[in-house]
């Protein structure tokens, strides 16, 4: 196994001489009480080795001349035999000398040591290597990986999950619970420990499981805790992937420069940048490529960091350029899954190659992450202020719903002051039924006072005559009656002043439902109503200790009578004591008055507030009335501007779709008169075919004697072809049957006009001989569509010769028949079959216009019919 071979970490010490160590490759550490076993075993194989090779001619004269050219590239020792056993010895020699004198070679030949990583590094070299590219070899930390190993991590579960998913056919992993496990879990525990912030990735695993191919576990540690630190793996693997996102902008940014073809179909068929990439750079290929090329790959990684992602990256895209541009997204995905492995099955050294001739700037990179950071800047400062606005909105939410609430409850009291009206209105309708009972009471109480004062003057009448003679009434009787008159009076009057109250209070209330509004102002009403009610019930207590006041001031005055009375009586010993008492009756009159005069001027100040509350409630409300009309009308008119630029925009929506209407209705026509072109060229060839046909078969058949009815077929079925060809044209039928009786028919072959007729029929004798006419003349007004006019003469159709075979002019006949019948499908309506085809669908196809208007998608294509265009 890899890691029972690893080196030490303290093999990096460099050599005392230089000559001694290009002899001597083996490694010289300074205190063999350092190494552990395993490097002493691995120290004296070497040594071996190297002596073995010193042995061999070959060897030595390669070891020479690089001792001679010690200036010159390390890499010429590895040309020195074509031989590939011996080439590995020299690499072996090479790299051993290489390790030995570290230092020196990378401070002074740091070209060459990358190209010798490049070409790659010995298998049983890459521990040392490795640890002496990442400076690894000396590190505190790994003091403390045994007791790292004691803790534990908060991410033990996570790692024992994907352990059995990392590298699953390697044999060192591929047992559960195996030693290749074990030390998996342990480094990636210790790590979780040291780096919390990081603490477990699952891509880390794969790199980790490389690192303990090559090294034992402590080693493999310390490897990884350097590029995680160094190497940039820290940023990429922390939980927000910050330097994972710059690097799939990077890459991004090298593909559109480098293959702008391939990055216009990615961006076409939306096929990110991280859907392919992403694990190029979390696993440094390994998860992607076969584990050879994947190492060959990591050594450069360890020698010159991400830029060999980026280049092997870029490759591997040219590589396969022209079959990525011909897949779909799927395809695409399948393609980086399944076929880009096995192209690197046959060896490493051809992408490497390739990547090489890459281009690659790292001045134009540092440009690209300063980009980067400035857009993600500008993206979180635009998530800030998206935060800031979903608190807004959902604090306006917040008002939005107290509003409603507000609003509901403001609802709920217009309701409740509705009610309250109606209770209003009822009770002013028990109070009118009250004052109509109190106004009958009244008139009752007035007919029993006038029946009574009538019953008083009787009684008056009836004492006048009898004065002088003994009573007949007692003077009880008298007072029974006068206190009976009394309380009647006192009944009446406090009936008129009810009434009066009440009509008074009926007047005010019409007043005031005549100057309410219907259904507004309830919060008015509520407060005005609130108002009176206070004042009433101030009036009432003020009223009460008025009238306390003057029962008290009754009480005095009848006291003061009773005195009076009895003073008269007396004489006029206390005088003065009366005089003082009818003062003192006086000041508590003028005192009474005076709380009277002050009560009512309480009472107007109250009523004055109470306005004045009113006044500043609607006032308030008033204003904010108007603020409302306010936004309202900012609102609509906003709303109006945005409708302004929408019916701008639907208008000139509208102008380009008209013009696209004209357009597509002009593409119509122009096909409709090139249909019509066409079909007149046709017509003109049948009507050339049918004269020469007729001239054939005149010339051949007027020599027999059934010539004349072999002509009435010619004609009548020329007639019927003519007579379709105006159906289709949709001009009107013909009036009569065009004759041949005048054909002139003209032998081009003699030179002279000769006229042949039939001997059965005197009249056709005549009208043959008699006419002048060709038969392009006669023909001239039938073939005229949509005026094009069609003529010819007799002079330009070609004669025909006598013997000329009549089949040859019925082949003729037949074909234009086809033609005509092709003419006939195309014009006429595919529903019906009867009538012409004159209107259009945006398909291409069309039917007429009785047909088109019923159907709602085409009969052709069985499309959605969206417009029509009627031709005529």
């Amino acid at each position: 196994m890899a890691s029972q071979v690893a080196p030490p970490t303290s093999l990096q010490t460099p050599a005392t001489s230089s000559s001694t160590s290009l002899s001597s490759p083996a490694l010289s550490p300074s205190s063999p009480a350092q190494l552990s076993p395993d490097d002493v075993e691995l120290l004296a194989k070497l040594e071996e080795q190297n002596r073995l090779l010193e042995t061999d001619i070959r060897s030595r004269c390669s070891m020479n001349g690089s001792r001679r050219n010690s200036g010159s590239s390390l890499v010429s020792s590895s040309s020195a035999s074509s031989n590939l056993s011996h080439l590995e010895e020299d690499t072996w020699i090479l790299w051993g000398r290489i390790v030995n004198e570290w230092e020196e070679v990378r401070k002074k030949k740091e070209k060459q040591l990358k190209d010798l990583v490049r070409k790659g590094v010995p298998h049983h070299f890459r521990a040392i290597v490795w640890q002496l590219l990442c400076n690894a070899q000396n590190m505190p930390i790994k003091d403390q990986y045994s007791e790292l190993l004691k803790m534990t991590s908060p991410c033990e579960k996570l790692i024992r999950r994907d352990i059995a998913r990392t590298y699953p056919e390697h044999e060192f992993f591929k047992e559960k619970d195996s030693l290749g496990q074990e030390v998996l879990f342990n480094v990636m525990k210790a790590y979780s420990l040291v780096d919390r912030e990081v603490g477990y990735c699952q891509g880390s695993a794969f790199i980790v499981g490389l690192l303990l191919m090559q090294m034992p576990e402590e080693e493999a540690f310390c490897v990884f805790v350097k590029l995680m630190q160094d190497y940039r793996l820290r940023e990429l693997f922390k939980p927000s992937m910050a330097e994972l996102g710059l690097c799939m902008y990077q890459f991004e940014s090298m593909i559109q420069e480098q293959l702008p073809e391939l990055h216009m179909h990615f961006q076409a068929q939306s096929f990110h940048t991280s859907m392919y990439a992403s694990s190029w750079f979390l696993t440094i290929f390994l998860t992607s490529f076969p584990l050879p090329v994947a190492t060959r790959i990591f050594d450069i990684f360890m020698c010159e960091g991400l830029e060999i992602v980026f280049r092997v990256g870029l490759a591997i895209l040219q590589m396969n350029q022209a079959e990525l541009v011909q897949l779909d997204m799927e395809g695409m995905l399948q393609h980086f899954q399944k076929v880009i492995p096995h192209q690197l099955d046959s060896g490493p050294d051809k992408v490497i190659q390739a990547a090489y001739q890459v281009k690659y700037n790292a001045k134009k990179m540092k440009k690209l992450e300063k980009d980067y950071t400035t857009i993600k800047t500008k993206e979180m400062e635009e998530q800030v202020e998206i935060k800031r606005l979903r608190t807004e909105n959902r604090l306006l939410k917040q008002r939005i719903d107290t509003l409603e609430k507000e609003s509901a409850s403001l609802a709920d009291r217009l309701i409740q002051g509705q009610v309250t009206r109606a209770q209003e209105a009822e009770e002013n309708y028990l109070v009118r039924r009250e004052l109509a009972t109190v106004k009958q009471q009244s008139e009752e109480a007035s007919a029993q006072l006038e029946q009574a004062e009538k019953t008083i003057r009787q009684l008056q009448q009836q004492q006048q005559p009898q004065a002088k003679g003994p009573p007949r009434f007692s003077e009880e009787s008298v007072l029974q009656l006068e206190q009976e008159l009394v309380q009647a009076r006192l009944k009446e009057a406090e009936s008129q002043c009810a009434l009066k109250e009440m009509q008074d209070k009926i007047l005010d209330m019409e007043k005031r439902n005549s100057s309410l509004p219907d259904d507004t102002n309830v919060a008015r009403l509520q407060e005005e109503l609130i108002g009176v009610k206070l004042r009433e019930a101030e009036a009432v207590t003020g009223l009460k200790e008025l009238r306390q006041q003057v029962r008290d001031l009754e009480e005095h005055w009848q006291r003061h009578l009773a005195r009076t009375a009895s003073r008269w009586k007396d004489g006029h010993k206390k005088n003065t004591l009366s005089e003082l008492q009818d003062e003192l009756m006086s000041v508590r009159l003028r005192e009474a008055e005076a709380q009277a005069e002050l009560r009512e001027t309480r009472q107007r100040m109250l009523e004055l507030e109470t306005q004045n509350q009113i006044h500043s409630n609607q006032l308030r409300r008033a204003e904010q009335e108007s603020r409302c009309l306010q936004e309202r009308v900012q609102t609509l008119t906003t709303q109006n501007k945005d409708l302004q630029v929408q019916l701008q925009e639907i208008k000139r929506r509208q102008a380009e779709i008209e013009c696209k209407n004209k357009e597509e209705v002009m593409a119509v026509r122009l096909r409709e008169a090139d249909n019509i072109a066409a079909m007149a060229e046709l017509q003109q060839q049948i009507s050339e075919l049918e004269i020469q046909k007729e001239e054939g078969k005149v010339q051949g058949q007027l020599n027999h004697t059934d010539s004349n009815q072999y002509i009435r077929d010619l004609k009548d079925q020329i007639a019927e072809l003519k007579q379709e060809i105006y159906c289709l044209k949709g001009q009107r039928g013909l009036t009569s049957q065009p004759t041949f009786d005048g054909i002139h028919i003209v032998n081009h072959f003699m030179g002279v006009d000769k006229s042949y007729q039939s001997s059965d029929d005197d009249d056709d004798d005549d009208d043959l001989t008699g006419s002048s006419n060709t038969i392009a003349g006669g023909s001239q007004d039938l073939l005229q569509p949509n005026n094009l006019a069609i003529s010819w003469s007799s002079g330009n159709i070609p004669g025909l010769q006598r013997d000329k075979d009549n089949t040859n002019v019925n082949a003729d006949v037949q074909k234009l028949q086809q033609q005509l019948q092709d003419i006939k499908e195309q014009t006429m309506c595919p529903v019906c079959l009867d009538r012409l085809k004159n209107m259009i669908f945006m398909c291409g196809h069309g039917t007429c216009q009785l047909c088109g208007d019923r159907m709602s998608e085409c009969p052709i294509c069985r499309k959605a019919i969206e417009r029509r265009i009627l031709l005529y």
